[in-house]
């Protein structure tokens, strides 16, 4: 199997579901990025432990990591596996007395663990061609520009008086459209979940 590392860019807040986050995970050698939705208590285990902010009491990752290492068990890696109908599957990478040992995982719920034990994460070239987002590289952007929100999303506002075809076609070509828009407005949580629409789509015409 191919592997892919990613690198954690940032968290964005969701725009259209209150209490959600988007978790943007980017190629190491490459400019595609893959946005995953989480919940708000996965994206604050994340970014507490990035920002090195340790919580009066032991949060769940926490727990696991400490019980994982006194009992000599070691994380190897992070490995997102597949994708389907919109939600991302993962594995942990475990190693014991020389046997490894993988473990089904929420994605959110890996990474969370995963920057705690402060290992690599990688995806498969199958995984990041059917959900990844290429972003044009930008002279004088950095990384950390990527997850700034815009103060308007006006752009996916629909005109009705201009939407005249409403084809199965026609309707993957809006959503392209819009994905694209949502891609140059840094918009990643809503790019994340026009693609998971598109490839539903797509889906049930094969």
């Amino acid at each position: 199997m191919d592997k892919i590392k990613l690198e954690i860019l940032g968290l964005s807040s969701s725009q259209s579901d209150v209490g959600h986050f988007a978790l943007v995970l980017g190629e190491a050698n490459g400019n595609r990025r893959l946005p995953i939705i989480i919940d708000g208590y996965q994206a604050r285990a994340i970014a507490l432990e990035i920002e090195n902010i340790k919580p009066n009491r032991p949060m769940t990752h926490d727990l696991i990591v400490t019980m994982a290492k006194t009992f000599g068990i070691e994380l190897k890696e992070v490995l997102i596996t597949d994708l389907k109908e919109g939600i991302f599957f993962a594995r942990l990478v475990f190693e014991f007395e020389n046997d490894v040992y993988e473990i089904d995982s929420r994605t959110s719920d890996a990474v969370a663990v995963g920057v705690r034990f402060q290992v690599p994460i990688y995806t498969t070239e199958a995984v990041l061609s059917q959900a990844g987002i290429e972003v044009k590289d930008q002279e004088g952007e950095g990384a950390e520009d990527f997850f700034e929100p815009e103060d308007d999303p006006g752009v996916f506002e629909e005109d009705e008086d201009e939407e005249i075809s409403t084809g199965p076609e026609d309707k993957l070509e809006n959503l392209k459209a819009e994905m694209n828009a949502a891609i140059s407005d840094e918009d990643y949580e809503r790019a994340a979940r026009i693609r998971d629409e598109i490839s539903k789509l797509e889906g049930n015409d094969n």
